[in-house]
Order: structure tokens, then sequence, then C-alpha cells
């Protein structure tokens, strides 16, 4: 078993710091950790819950006077070994404790396992919030430049209409929590021998709602959703790139009574053009001329992202050399960034790989003209270039 770190450690505080301090510090943790920013992510989990721990000693002074003087052993049977961290302590456990850090909103980024909007004070009454749900969407290069409307067939979890999400019966509605007389959450004193400790948890009737259903609905069981289907249509702006996620609000499953709808997350998939390569809000064209036209020059054809252009090419034109096509790029997302980017045209030159007799006495017969033998420039130019790949 791994040892346990020291408090101050994990907060990165020092010990003379002040309670606002560690207040801030936790929150700073608890916000990068949080499990709806790290989801699956185990680490993070058990992170976010180490930040928890750490705080709820160092901000009790009591606490923080036996830790400072005894260490880990000084925590006995209080948070942190056997108490309710080390015993198992709860995401949601860990929202009610200290809900106030968030500013009244426990959940922070929407909630955690399936709950979201914790009250901060003595009312922790609980909103249910719905998943979120998460497609793929493919993009070609010209749907890229201009931005794109795709629509999506979503099968979800959609708010009841028999009960209009309350999850009850006809007009039967529910009634005030009798075990946790609606707060929706409940106290628990544990006797140690350092005193009474106490803790506020989810109240495991109503589950922090603070109010149960007299008879549920006939039709969703209770839960105030059903399976079903939406439509959603969704505007893509343009300049988007392979791996960036979008995110419509409210438009994931439908929360359990009435509560918090989740979001639909739109991951974004780049659909390889068959000419041209991306490198930010450039694209590259790999031109390849052949030994004639470098050397005489003339006019060639080339692909953008929707049409076909022509560029000259200039006689003596060596392989290595670039084209500028500004503006013939991709635009940065809703305009942030350096604007339109360029179409760069990378020229190669053609070596035919097989020569007939004729063709090979030619070239034999140019081999030793002084047009044919690179000059010194042209040389060093070349050289140049190609050690910039090294740099």
């Amino acid at each position: 078993m791994m040892a346990k770190r020291d408090y101050y450690e994990v907060l990165e505080v020092t010990k003379e710091c002040t309670v606002e301090e560690i207040k801030k510090a936790y929150r700073k943790k608890a916000i990068q950790y949080h499990p709806d920013k790290n989801p699956g992510d185990k680490e993070a989990e058990d992170k976010f819950k180490e930040a928890a721990e750490a705080y709820d000693v160092l901000s009790n002074p009591d606490k923080r006077a036996r830790y400072d003087q005894f260490g880990h052993a000084g925590m006995s049977g209080a948070a942190g070994n056997g108490g309710p961290f080390g015993g198992g302590m709860s995401m949601d456990d860990i929202f009610s404790m200290f809900g106030d850090i968030f500013g009244g909103h426990g959940g922070g980024f929407g909630g955690f396992s399936g709950f979201g909007g914790f009250g901060g004070g003595g009312q922790q009454q609980r909103r249910f919030r719905g998943s979120d749900l998460r497609v793929k969407v493919k993009l070609n290069l010209k749907e890229i430049s201009t931005g794109a409307e795709k629509k999506f067939k979503l099968k979800k979890y959609v708010v009841c209409n028999h009960c209009h999400g309350s999850g009850a019966e006809g007009s039967s509605g529910s009634e005030t929590c009798a075990t946790c007389n609606g707060s929706g959450s409940v106290i628990r004193n544990q006797q140690t021998i350092l005193g009474t400790m106490q803790t506020r948890s989810t109240c495991p009737t109503c589950n922090g709602e603070g109010k149960v259903i007299k008879n549920k609905c006939k039709v969703c069981g209770g839960d105030g959703i059903v399976h079903g289907e939406e439509v959603v249509s969704v505007n893509i702006p343009a300049g988007v790139a392979e791996g960036m996620q979008l995110s419509m609000s409210g438009k994931g499953n439908a929360g359990k009574h009435n509560g918090v709808p989740g979001d639909l997350l739109i991951q974004v998939q780049e659909e390889q053009h068959p000419e041209l390569i991306r490198e930010d809000n450039n694209l590259i064209y790999n031109l390849l001329l052949s030994f004639p036209t470098a050397a005489l020059g003339g006019n060639v054809e080339i692909p953008t992202i929707d049409s076909r252009v022509k560029v000259k090419i200039d006689p003596g034109t060596q392989p290595g050399k670039v084209l500028r096509l500004r503006g013939k790029g991709l635009p940065s997302v809703n305009g942030y960034g350096y604007g339109t980017g360029d179409l760069l045209v990378n020229i190669s030159i053609y070596v035919p790989e097989s020569l007939n007799k004729e063709e090979k006495g030619t070239l034999e017969k140019l081999e030793t003209a002084d047009n044919f033998k690179p000059s010194g420039s042209v040389k060093e130019k070349i050289f140049k270039k190609f050690k910039s790949f090294f740099d």
C-alpha cells in the first residue's frame, strides 16, 4: 500500500498558509481533477478524493492542529484513516460536504454521478443531471473551409409526456421526504477516541432530492424520462480540425424528475483529401513537374479546396521551390488566430526512370553543355533548403 502524501503537499500550500489560501488551493485542485472534466480517468478521481481529504483536515482548526502535531497518525478515526474518506466516501458525500467551495454549486461542472445544482448551506436538495451524449462528425476540406450544418438522429432519454417529467402518476405529485425533512441530506455522528465526528451525506431515501413520489408514473416508472429520439441540427464553424470537440448545451439525455439535461459533445473527424495536405490553416500540394516544363517554363493546373487553378512556372524552376497562393488555405475557427491560411505548392522534378536510345543520346549531348551544369549559387541555394529540414 502506498504511503499517504502530506496534506500540505497535496494542496501545494505551506504550513503557514491561511484558511482562505487552503480553500483557494483546494478549489484549484478540485477543478483540475473534477470527474466531469476527466471522465473515466481513475487517477484523476483518486486525486480529486485526495484533495478533498486534505481540505477536510486542513480547513478544520482542530483537525489541522492534530495533524500538525501527530501527522496522519493523529487522524485515526477521522478523515483519512478509517473515517469518511478512508471508509469509501462517495463523490456525492464530497460534494455535499464541500458544496460551498463551488459557490453554492457542489457539482462545479454540472454535477457528477447523475447529479447537478447542489445547494450550499443547510439545504442540500439536488436535481438529477442527464448524461452527456457523444457523436462523431466527418468533414471534408470543403466543409471545413466554409462551415457546415449537420443533422443527427439521436436515440436518447427524453422527458416522459405522460407525467411531464415529474415521475408521478396523475396529480398525486410528491411529498417531503420524512428521512431528511426535505433537506436532501442527513447528518451522521460517529464517536471516536478523539470525540464526535459529524458528517453530512446524501439522504438514502430520496437520493438527495428532498422529496419522494407518492404514486409512480405507470409509463416511466417514476423516473420522469423514457427512451426516445430527437433530430438535432448542429452548425459546425469553419476552420475546425481533427480531434476538436464541440458542445451543445442541453442536447444530451434528459435528467430524471425534470432535472438538468446533459450536453451533446461532437467530435470532429477530418476526411483526408486525395491531393492536398493540411498543416494548421495552410494547405500543401506537391507538384511534380516534368524536366522540360521545369526548364522551359509554362502553365500548370493545381487543385484547390473547391476548384482547380492555373499557375505559371518560370523557366529554370528548381526542385524545392515553394509557390504561395495567398488566402487559398483554411480559415481560423470563429475568426480567431491568424486569419485564412495559404496554399503552398512544393515543386519536385520528375527524372525519367528509363530512356530509349534516342532520348539517351540527346541527354548525352546536353550533359557537357554549360547551361546544364549547376552554378555555384544554385547548388548553395538547394543545399541551404536541404539543410533547413534538419535545423
